[in-house]
């Protein structure tokens, strides 16, 4: 009777993941397009709903929900049709739709190649964990160690490349200090230039179009009469006029050039000038704020991960236990530590699954509206479904430090012998790698603005 009202926790939850999935992708990624393959939204929503109903087992784990029997057995559940959707389902569909969108092959063979390249993905996933010390001898062909392990080492390098960029670019983006100085009337003047390029490229195609159809009415006018005088005239003229509509392409090409140079420094200032707007509000004031708190978040991250990498130093406790033992002997303070260590955990992981969730989401949105087109947009989904399964699979063996060590044994025991030590390394070295590399991109970004191009 236990394990069905656990079930029906568990479906309950799992229903409502699902709706909100498949509303998220209708309202937001699709919005614009016609959803013309029903398989990629049940793919999509699938993943998201396996995804968040595992971060849902991690809350479960915390507060002791469902029976330990119950939370094991969905545990293992989840986590194989996971890796099922990011082993098997997903990529055979992306296989399907790109050959599907390639031109010149013949329908007839649309199947057997992309079983062809669905068995050459899968070949080439399983040499990928060879170079990794990730594996045990112990550990089976289709043993659940075999398929996070590989799962993990791509999962985790998506995770640190993003958390390394977002750490440097939301200081960047939120913080007025990096905000250029610029008025409105920089902003009427760039487009007053624009407007004017724009004015003359129009005039100058119009005087090609008069000098294109008075050479057709003289070529007309001269087939008529070719005798005399006439005949030695029109070819000169004729030339003439090739020779005028030759230089208005070429001062056409540079004004165009031109107004591509000025709208980019357009849009540039206008967007300078609105970050200048916004940030005089309450609101932007909040987030400036906030951006001087993560840019002291990124310089410690910068340089906790050097020490890491340089000392091969891995964290042996999670943030409660250490913030606890500080309060409890270095502070004086008595309190139910049991209590209390399940309360932090408990708002400690959900902020971190929140945002985890919210950030992942709105980066899929924004790369999606910014790469995808009618053709290319069932292909894209299912990418973004890809790395959004393997993120979160990444996103379990990493929150796992996190947690006490008492509401982490069902999870060990579900991922089993991994070298959970490599994935914190891996992390710390491609995070390092991101921050620092975004901080190059963004300083000579802020550093060389369009017009200095003009």
């Amino acid at each position: 009777m236990t394990f069905l009202q656990d079930t029906i926790v568990v479906l309950l939850s799992q229903v409502t993941f699902f709706v909100g999935a498949w509303i998220f992708f209708v309202k937001q990624l699709f919005k614009d397009y016609e959803v013309r393959h029903i398989m990629v939204q049940l793919i999509f929503s699938i993943t998201l709903t396996l995804s968040c109903t595992m971060f849902e087992l991690i809350i479960f784990e915390i507060l002791e929900l469902l029976e330990a029997s119950s939370r094991y057995f969905y545990w293992c559940l989840m986590l194989y049709l996971l890796l099922f959707v990011v082993i098997v389902l997903n990529p055979f569909y992306i296989a399907y739709y790109c050959i599907s969108n390639t031109p010149y092959v013949k329908p007839d063979y649309i199947k057997h190649l992309t079983i062809l390249v669905w068995i050459i993905f899968i070949v080439i996933f399983w040499k990928f964990g060879d170079p990794f010390p990730i594996l045990s001898p112990k550990q089976g062909v289709l043993s659940m160690e075999q398929l996070v392990s590989r799962i993990g080492v791509i999962g985790v390098t998506v995770m640190a490349l993003l958390s390394g960029f977002g750490a440097v670019n939301y200081p960047y983006t939120s913080m007025a200090y990096f905000i250029r100085d610029v008025s409105l009337t920089d902003v009427m003047n760039i487009e007053k230039r624009l407007m004017q390029a724009m004015d003359m490229i129009v005039i100058k195609k119009k005087r090609i179009a008069i000098a294109k159809r008075q050479s057709l009415e003289k070529i007309n006018e001269g087939m008529s009469r070719r005798t005399g005088l006439w005949s030695m005239i029109y070819p000169s003229g004729n030339n003439r006029n090739q020779e005028n509509i030759a230089q208005l392409k070429l001062e056409i090409a540079g004004l165009e050039e031109l107004s591509r140079q000025l709208f980019l420094e357009a849009h540039e200032n206008r967007n300078m000038f609105e970050r200048i707007e916004w940030s005089k509000t309450w609101k932007g004031i909040y987030f400036n704020f906030l951006g001087y708190i993560f840019s002291v978040y990124c310089t410690w991250k910068i340089f906790i991960c050097t020490i890491n990498i340089v000392f091969d130093r891995v964290g042996k406790k999670d943030p409660v236990t250490r913030g606890i033992e500080i309060a409890i002997h270095w502070m004086g303070f008595n309190f139910d530590v049991n209590f209390w260590s399940q309360q932090v955990s408990f708002y400690l992981v959900g902020c971190i699954v929140v945002t985890s969730i919210r950030g992942l989401l709105l980066t899929l949105t924004k790369f999606f509206n910014r790469m995808s087109s009618s053709k290319s947009s069932n292909i894209i989904v299912l990418i973004l479904a890809q790395i959004m399964g393997m993120y979160f699979v990444s996103s379990v063996l990493l929150m796992r430090m996190n947690m006490p060590p008492q509401y982490r044994t069902i999870i060990t025991q579900v991922l089993g012998d991994l070298q959970f030590n490599f994935y914190h390394r891996w992390f710390d070295v491609i995070f390092l790698v991101s921050a620092l590399g975004s901080i190059v991109t963004l300083y000579l970004a802020h550093k060389q603005p369009v017009h200095e191009n003009l």
